[in-house]
């Protein structure tokens, strides 16, 4: 079974191939994404309506 990491890590994957394809469109209007920074937050943000727990970045102190 694949752990919550990975479960967003493939998500994430999926959407930048659609990104890198031309074929992701943002939700609302429905225009083409163009911003790389748009699309992760677009597979994140998907990943987070599946249930999915989303690991915290790493503090460096």
């Amino acid at each position: 079974m694949a752990g919550n990491g990975e479960k967003v890590q493939s998500k994430v994957k999926r959407v930048m191939h659609e990104y890198k394809h031309g074929e992701l469109k943002s939700g609302g209007s429905g225009k083409k994404v163009t911003s790389r920074k748009q699309a992760i937050a677009i597979g994140l943000s998907e990943a987070t309506g599946m249930a999915a727990k989303i690991p915290s970045k790493s503090r460096k102190r």
